[in-house]
Formats: structure tokens, sequence, C-alpha cells
């Protein structure tokens, strides 16, 4: 049985274009589509509602699934879309959905201005906590916005799709988010561009910094292609790019996906109570890179 894409919904702008986003990537992966709406306390469908203060929330939770579902399967009729009201807490309910996902996708709020659950809060606690991969997804991002500009520069959604771009670190297990980042090229028929950032903390005794850092840029680009080799023959028909970066991830990493279709960053799971669940990395990119990211968590 296939596993569902699933999108968690709001109603705000940003889960309105995660599930857009969600659907198209559904289709290209030709899995089903699921939408979930949670808000604990209120009825299920066939609960008679007889409290006032209960009929408008449950109005709004009806309006926010019927009219996304409407939306969905207008842009693609041919994709098997289920929708459901659930009656937990928002966290609880998307842990248990992602459980059962092949793919998790939350609208990203970013930086400033207020928004729904998902978009928020719910969001990042979800993805601190999540094991399969969860995408998150900016409004206004259109399928457009997944293909290059024409030849006039204008927005088309005819033209080849942007490139998928992965950050990685040699040092850490990188086979979940390499999987997953060229999965994504050959769904979309994209170059993948992988980027390693590194910074030398000391310079070489005995050499000039210049020797050191030529030194370790050719270290860095030798680790770089070692840990993609196995990927490159499996995936043949991806055009990869490697790219290793001398300087601080987080604004190498800003700077290279502006021009990017879908950012992949890697999220080491943490069994410790206490401490950031997300990483520096991830969590910078979701709040500064206004391209879909995807975090995937790893060992």
């Amino acid at each position: 049985m296939l596993k569902p894409i699933v999108v968690g919904l709001d109603g705000s702008p940003e889960s309105v274009a995660a599930a857009s986003w969600a659907a198209r990537e559904a289709v290209r992966r030709g899995l089903p589509l699921r939408l979930v709406h949670a808000w604990e306390g209120l009825p299920s469908d066939d609960e008679p509602v007889t409290l006032p203060e209960l009929q408008v929330p449950q109005y709004w939770a009806r309006r926010i699934l019927r009219s996304t579902l409407d939306r969905v399967t207008e842009t693609c009729p041919q994709l098997y879309v289920s929708a459901e009201q659930i009656n937990k807490p928002p966290i609880a309910a998307l842990l248990a959905e992602a459980e059962k996902a092949e793919l998790l996708v939350l609208g990203n709020q970013g930086l400033g201005g207020l928004s729904g659950f998902f978009a928020g809060s719910v969001a990042l606690a979800s993805v601190a906590q999540v094991r399969q991969p969860v995408v998150l997804v900016r409004a206004g991002w259109s399928a457009a916005d997944d293909h290059m500009p024409d030849s006039d520069g204008r927005p088309s959604v005819r033209t080849p799709c942007r490139e998928v771009m992965l950050a990685v670190d040699p040092k850490n297990d990188c086979g979940a988010v390499l999987d997953f980042a060229f999965e994504a090229a050959k769904h979309r028929g994209a170059s993948l561009s992988v980027i390693h950032a590194w910074q030398l903390l000391l310079h070489s005794p005995g050499g000039t910094d210049q020797e050191s850092d030529a030194s370790a840029q050719r270290d860095a680009e030798s680790a770089l292609a070692q840990v993609i080799a196995p990927w490159r023959e499996k995936y043949p028909t991806v055009e990869v790019r490697a790219q290793a970066h001398h300087g601080r991830p987080a604004p190498a990493l800003t700077r290279a996906a502006q021009e990017a279709g879908l950012l992949i960053v890697g999220r080491k799971v943490r069994r410790q109570a206490v401490g950031s669940h997300t990483g520096r990395v991830a969590h910078l990119a979701i709040h500064h890179v206004t391209c879909p990211v995807a975090v995937v968590a790893h060992d």
C-alpha cells in the first residue's frame, strides 16, 4: 500500500501553499494525498453540535478542508485525495499522521507576520520531532515557482524545473538526505546541486594562510566527492554539481538557494530532552530561505 503525502491545514496562506505544493509532489511521485486539520475539542462530523461556541469552529474546520480539497482536485484531477478532521492537539495529530506518511508538508511562516498554527510554532515543533521528511512551504509559492522562467524571464510551468539543492556535511551520516535529494531531482527531471560549506579554524603551522586554505579546499572537495559517488552511480540520469564553499554554512546556503526550487537539509536526531532538536543550519534555512525547505532526519 502506498504511503500518502500528508498536509497539515489551518486555513493560513502558508498551509494553502503547502497543500498545492504537496499535490504537485504527489502527482510527480504517484502517491495519494491526505489533508488533515487538527483541533482538540471539536466534535466529529457525525456528532450533533448543540453548543453555539462549537458551531463556528466546526464550520471553519469543515470549510478549511472543503475549500482546500476543491482547489487541489481542480488543479490535479488525476490525484487521489482524502481529507479528515482530527480531534487531537495539532502536534500530536501530526506526529501520528507522519508515522504513516511518505512525507509531511506544512506551511512555513519564516520570519515576521502572524499566521496559523501549522505555519508557526506547531510546524517548528513538528520538524523537531517527526522522523519522516518534512517540507515547509511559504505563502505564495506557486506551480510556476517550481520551474525556471521562460526565455523572456516570465513565470512558466512549461519550462524545466528549478534545480534541487542539498546541504551536506560529509562528517555526518548523509545517506537519508542523499536518498531524498536524488529522488526529488529524479522525479522533477531537475539537476541536483550538492553544497558543503567548510571552515578552517586553525591554519597549519609552518605554512601560509593561502596554502592552508588551498589544502583544506582540496580536502573538502575530495570528501564531498567520495560521499556522493555511490549515489551518482545509483542515479546516472541525475545531473549533479558538487560545490565546496569556504565560509559559514548558513550564509553560503542562503545565497546558493536563491534560484533553487527545493532546498534539502539534514536534522540530526537528538535523544536528549534539552537543547535544540532542529539543528542550526536547518533552523536558519527554515527562517531565511524562500523556496520550499525539506528537513530530513538522520542518525
